[in-house]
């Protein structure tokens, strides 16, 4: 008996022209009662339960695309947490879960990968080829498991994407990969990096999706994606993840203020300047994501 294939991001973007990725993790594990310091991963060994749920109500609002809780996964960053003997099992156990949603709503998983937390040289004391060994373990613990895509996200350094790229084409050249940068309103990252520069140095490298995600919020991201669109080599897809506007202090919290009506206007023109992959950052939730469904369906 033959299994059919698994639908790829590249299918869903050519049938529909852009594909829907999900929304925040952490502020909604915030919301959900991660305490402060806390390390949102071990949720993923300890309330896997919780995880799902998050994920499930992004399926539900309409993203083909959910993205495993592993941002602060390899092992550099799970030491904090006294989790780095088991960077293997919180990765596998998170694609575990999102997979598990992903299937039941005919979806696909995308295994986050976040910085390092530290400085490569010559800025600091993280070598390049240590960087690429950290990420090459996180992502064959997270392709091994059934991850659809790689995702590097939030970089801001041009060097540390580079590691991880080039990881996740080491060790799992078959699963396509993607970065994410973290741009400023000077429309550089904080290492200074480009949006030109970003999209031309990763294409040349081979992911398959590039751009930008987190930063202040919509205006910015749009700006950013233009110049991105300008510069885009041939087979590369764009990808915008724009937080839901900005934090602000409300009572003893922050919340943000871009609401759904927002993050929708935002989606719509993100696919006019010829975006592929459109979803949330920071605040974003599955009201924003829901909203962005929507405006997608009516300009298609």
């Amino acid at each position: 008996m033959t299994t059919a294939a698994r639908t790829t991001l590249r299918d869903l973007i050519a049938a529909r022209g852009c594909a829907l990725f999900d929304g925040a993790m952490g502020t909604m594990l915030q919301g959900a009662g991660l305490e402060a310091g806390e390390a949102g991963e071990r949720w993923n060994l300890d309330r896997a339960d919780a995880v799902a749920e998050i994920h499930r109500g992004y399926a539900e609002a309409g993203a083909v695309m959910v993205t495993t809780n592993t941002f602060g996964a390899t092992a550099l960053r799970l030491a904090a947490a006294g989790l780095d003997d088991r960077t293997a099992e919180v990765n596998e156990a998170a694609v575990r879960i999102a997979r598990s949603v992903a299937d039941e709503f005919g979806g696909l998983v995308a295994g986050d990968v976040g910085p390092t937390g530290e400085l490569i040289e010559p800025l600091g004391t993280l070598s390049s080829q240590d960087a690429q060994a950290a990420f090459e373990e996180q992502v064959d613990a997270l392709a091994g498991a059934g991850a659809d895509l790689i995702l590097a996200a939030t970089m801001s350094d041009l060097a540390e994407a580079e590691a991880a790229l080039q990881a996740a084409l080491a060790v799992a050249p078959a699963v396509p990969a993607g970065v994410t940068m973290s741009f400023d309103t000077n429309l550089r990252t904080m290492m200074g990096v480009t949006p030109a520069a970003a999209v031309q140095r990763l294409g040349e490298l081979g992911a398959t999706l590039v751009g930008a995600n987190c930063g202040r919020g919509p205006d910015e991201i749009e700006t950013i994606m233009s110049q991105m669109a300008e510069a885009r080599p041939d087979g590369v897809h764009l990808m915008a993840q724009s937080n839901a506007g900005l934090p602000k202090l409300v009572g003893d919290s922050f919340a943000y203020d871009g609401t759904p009506e927002v993050m929708a206007g935002y989606a719509r023109r993100a696919r006019e300047l010829g975006v592929a992959v459109i979803g949330g950052c920071c605040g974003s939730t599955p009201a924003h994501i829901a909203a962005m469904r929507d405006a997608l369906a009516v300009s298609a």
